[in-house]
């Protein structure tokens, strides 16, 4: 073998050996993460101070971002996000746990919702975009119930699957079920809502204007009227009561995208018209047609009379008019501080279930069905 010859062997031995050094490398690395990771961080080193933006991408397809302080869903129309949901699930991210890791084909991956039908994908992404950590979610984990103790007292889940991207293989069940990942917006939104309280009059227009009614009480203490009875008409005050309650505890189940239709599709060119005065605040809701869900869709808007100052009584000390002067002013800045809380609401439609119909009754339901006999 001559010196050429020689050469030509080193190089092509080392050149072997190098390749098998990368390989033995890449092979452990692949290892190192199949290994079983009972007890280890799921996301390990996860900067949950650092996330300005959450994409969530499963039935549907939207973001979670921080803008100002306050986390917002884009998709719907910048309506603010829930804050304890997002806070909550950052602080979950950053602790949770691997309670089981195994390597599984594609095909199973069905079995624990994490095929590509059903998988949820989330991203956490930093404030110029750049993300942070990312993972496929799939089904929550059957909690063991035992059998001397009432089914789901503990919950019924203790877990969920999940993959990370990086390692698509290996399904990892972490120790939370993380509940708030859901892929869909609506129950990541704030649930703040209007309530109306100490409620005097509600009146309903319907597109039916015999289905039209008003009612009335001088008092809060004094009972429900129809002030436009006709003759035959008698109140049902328990019905009457039931829509002034409703309005006292009002949800939405989810807030219109920005994307249309609008007002001809959803039945608001042609809405329901409920109208409710209570201290001082005037509240107008439009509701549009039903929906094939059941749902509706409604609009807020929220205006308010204030007097500038009290008129004060005939024969007031100045005792007496300090005190009722101090009151007013108090009671002003409550309605105000509500005003700017609930006045916003304007600028979206919200979709609500059918408690909205327990307030927008035909006339024929809010009375009595067999009117009592006159007196003698």
């Amino acid at each position: 073998m001559n010196r050429k010859q020689f050469i030509f062997v080193l190089l092509a031995l080392a050149f072997i050996g190098g390749s098998g050094l990368i390989l033995f490398k890449r092979n452990k690395q692949t290892w190192a993460v199949h290994e079983a990771k009972v007890g280890d961080k799921a996301l390990p080193g996860f900067r949950f101070n650092d996330v300005a933006a959450i994409h969530v991408k499963g039935f549907d397809d939207f973001n979670i971002v921080r803008r100002d302080g306050i986390w917002r869903i884009p998709e719907r129309m910048d309506y603010p996000a829930n804050f304890s949901v997002v806070s909550d699930l950052l602080l979950k991210i950053k602790d949770l746990k691997v309670v089981q890791s195994e390597i599984i084909g594609p095909s199973l991956l069905a079995r624990v919702d994490l095929d590509e039908t059903n998988r949820t994908l989330v991203e956490f992404k930093d404030a110029q975009g750049k993300m942070i950590a990312s993972m496929i979610v799939g089904k929550k984990h059957d909690r063991p119930q035992k059998d001397n103790e009432p089914l789901g007292i503990h919950g019924f889940w203790d877990g969920r699957y999940i993959v990370l991207p990086e390692d698509p293989g290996n399904v990892l069940l972490v120790s939370d079920e993380l509940g708030s990942i859901i892929p869909e917006p609506g129950p990541w939104l704030n649930t703040d809502f209007f309530k109306v309280v100490n409620i005097k009059f509600i009146s309903v227009t319907a597109k039916n204007q015999t289905n039209s009614w008003s009612l009335l009480r001088e008092t809060l203490s004094a009972p429900w009227t129809l002030p436009d009875a006709q003759p035959g008409e008698v109140l049902n005050p328990t019905r009457a009561a039931v829509c002034a309650e409703m309005l006292e505890f009002p949800r939405f189940v989810d807030v219109a995208p920005n994307t249309p239709p609008y007002s001809t599709n959803w039945g608001l060119d042609q809405p329901t018209v409920i109208n409710v005065i209570a201290d001082q605040l005037a509240y107008t809701l439009k509701v549009g047609s039903k929906r094939q869900s059941g749902n509706y869709h409604m609009t807020v808007a929220v205006t308010a009379d204030l007097p500038a100052q009290r008129v004060p009584g005939k024969d007031e000390t100045a005792a007496e008019k300090e005190k009722l002067d101090d009151e007013f002013e108090k009671k002003n800045r409550e309605i105000r501080a509500k005003l700017a809380k609930e006045q916003p609401l304007s600028s979206w439609i919200f979709e609500v279930d059918p408690w909205i119909e327990m307030v927008m009754r035909d006339r024929a339901q809010l009375l009595q069905a067999d009117p009592p006999p006159p007196a003698n």
